[in-house]
């Protein structure tokens, strides 16, 4: 056996363009996950601001400052940190990107992924710098593939992280409805294609986007283990679920049925 890695996921309403507010809810939530011996929480998809882009335009002077108090949040309450926010790119103007951060518990960056994949039905492709590359993080509880929302839809991102050794992916999500069922169909297809764990968190609730409508995130925040079965799975409300697992699964599962050594690139 492996050592256990237990995982919160903080299923979040994001209150639209209010940093302050979403910050202190994270406090709370990081709080909690410790106090029940979570090692890791996971926040959702731009879980600082949410997707009103006319409105994040007047925060962009404090960007920065935020990702420096959710690091002190790691330290503070020693434990892993992640989630997607907006963030600029260091040595470049213009745009932010939407950026996957990874905190240690000492309160240091230890990964940044910047989406690839920009949606352009929430516009993001207009407001954001697209990322130009695969992040993995190396964490103590093995290799990490680092993936934003609608990067879940390109299933050869997930066979390259496999391939790069990654046993956990961590997708960090705005998934709303109607899409429900892609969303858990794709997250077990994802997991059993790469034999790998599976940890996804997405936001719950709704949010206004004016004369465009409004769009209901779907919740079901989910881990899935790498035979495609559910570790613990959320509601469609905010709520933070905390689960066990065991990385080494993944190399048990890969010996088992070896899929990866199996391929034959070669031919297609």
């Amino acid at each position: 056996m492996g050592t256990p890695l237990k995982i919160a996921l903080a299923q979040m309403k994001v209150k639209t363009a209010d940093p302050s507010a979403n910050l202190a809810a994270a406090e709370a939530l990081a709080g909690e996950a410790r106090q029940r011996g979570a090692e890791w929480v996971c926040f959702p998809e731009l879980w600082t601001t949410g997707f009103q882009w006319e409105q994040n335009a007047r925060l962009a002077d404090r960007l920065e400052g935020d990702i420096v108090k959710i690091a002190d949040l790691a330290a503070r309450h020693r434990i892993w940190i992640s989630g997607s926010v907006l963030a600029p790119v260091k040595g470049e103007a213009g745009k932010p990107a939407n950026t996957l951060l990874v905190f240690d518990p000492q309160g240091q960056t230890r990964a940044v992924y910047r989406k690839i994949h920009l949606f352009g039905l929430m516009r993001e492709n207009e407001h954001l710098r697209a990322g130009d590359g695969l992040v993995v993080l190396d964490a103590p509880w093995g290799k990490t593939g680092l993936a934003v929302c609608y990067d879940l839809r390109f299933g050869e991102m997930f066979r390259a992280y496999a391939l790069a050794g990654a046993r956990v992916q961590l997708i960090s999500a705005a998934w709303p409805h109607p899409r429900q069922e892609h969303w858990r169909t794709l997250l077990r297809a994802r997991a059993i294609e790469q034999q790998m764990f599976v940890v996804a968190v997405n936001q719950a609730g709704d949010e206004d986007f004016g004369a465009e409508g409004r769009i209901t995130y779907c919740g079901h925040s989910t881990i899935i283990d790498p035979w495609g079965n559910i570790v613990v799975e959320a509601t469609d409300q905010p709520e933070m679920v905390i689960a066990a697992i065991d990385p080494a699964d993944s190399d048990r599962v890969r010996r088992k049925i070896p899929v990866l050594t199996d391929r034959r690139p070669e031919i297609y």
